[in-house]
């Protein structure tokens, strides 16, 4: 029979054994080093002054009373460094880099929960759950390259699925860009988290729409003859996205004033198309007070068509109408005489 044990080689208390608490404090003081073993540190030198039964981990090029002691557990009893050979599967929480490590016979290797790696959820700094089974609270995360270059990825099951990067303000949701239920790129926003509005899409053959930018195609319905000094509005919308809408009657005239939904520069572009005219003009009024462009022509009894575009900034709320001098008649309608609005 061995006079200790198999795996921790504490001494056996022998028949007839003198002094027989010697071997059984030998065995305390190993199980005390051993078991719930925690290293303080990997060092090459021990400490100049040790604590009893502080523990470390002998580096690659010991030093001093450490030498020729590479990979042994050292520790500190009694005013002496004792030493234990760490055997295949023994695990110790290092303290210096919070780390719990197990050792595979060579090195100590961090501990994993899965064989395979993997991880069910993490929280740094966080507390993950099963839908966010990573979670991180931390002023900034660096994902850096190893090599090269470095890529982030999002995977999604199939195109009616989700795959974005969402952004929000205390917990509520404020813009979102990625695969949102097909396979083009777009980007959304929201001032509540509930109602979204999308502001870009990338089709897959590359092309870019901007579903809320504002545009707008308006005219007055019919033939008209307004006369001078009067303004005519708007009663048909022929085309138009992100918010354009008609609002009250034009002072002095006919049809809607042409609300503005945002501010920001508009390229605004007027088409005259008349049946007769005494000679005539037409201007973009903005709020029947500023003038931003003219168009008009001679006397003809013939149709004519003028057409007049400028760059203006507009405010939300501001409207547009039509300042009309002379007289003519006017054909209204899509190519015909329309206002013509889309912001830069």
């Amino acid at each position: 029979m061995s006079d200790q044990t198999n795996n921790l080689a504490l001494p056996y208390i022998l028949p007839s054994q003198a002094q027989k608490h010697v071997p059984h404090n030998e065995a305390l003081q190993r199980l005390d080093t051993v078991v719930q073993l925690t290293i303080i540190a990997e060092r090459q030198g021990p400490p100049e002054t040790p604590v009893e039964g502080g523990r470390y981990l002998v580096g690659a090029d010991p030093e001093g009373a450490w030498l020729d002691r590479h990979g042994l557990i050292s520790v500190w009893q009694d005013g002496a460094w004792a030493y234990l050979s760490p055997q295949p599967g023994w695990r110790a929480f290092f303290l210096d880099t919070r780390q719990l490590r197990a050792f595979d016979g060579t090195n100590w290797n961090v501990i994993s929960l899965d064989a395979d790696g993997a991880l069910p959820m993490i929280g740094i700094n966080a507390t993950a759950d099963e839908i966010n089974r990573l979670a991180v609270a931390s002023e900034a995360s660096l994902l850096s390259h190893a090599g090269q270059g470095h890529q982030l990825k999002i995977n999604k099951a199939d195109p009616s699925q989700t795959g974005t990067l969402l952004f929000q303000t205390n917990w509520s949701g404020r813009a979102e860009m990625g695969l949102a239920g097909s396979d083009a790129f777009s980007i959304k926003v929201s001032g509540d988290g509930n109602d979204w509005s999308t502001a870009l899409v990338v089709a897959l053959d590359g092309v870019v729409r901007m579903p809320a930018r504002p545009i707008v195609r308006a005219s007055l319905a019919g033939t008209v003859s307004p006369p001078p000094a009067s303004r005519t509005g708007f009663t048909d919308i022929h085309a138009g996205q992100g918010g354009f809408e008609l609002g009250a009657p034009v002072p002095a005239g006919s049809g809607g004033r042409l609300i503005v939904p945002a501010d920001g520069f508009y390229l605004l572009s007027l088409s005259l198309s008349t049946l007769a005219s005494s000679g005539h003009g037409v201007a973009i009024e903005i709020n029947g007070a500023t003038v931003v462009a003219n168009a008009g022509g001679p006397a003809s009894t013939s149709p004519t068509r003028q057409n007049a575009t400028t760059i203006a900034w507009l405010n939300q709320g501001d409207w547009l109408a039509l300042l009309h001098s002379g007289t003519a008649q006017y054909e209204f309608g899509p190519a015909k005489t329309e206002l013509c609005a889309v912001m830069l």
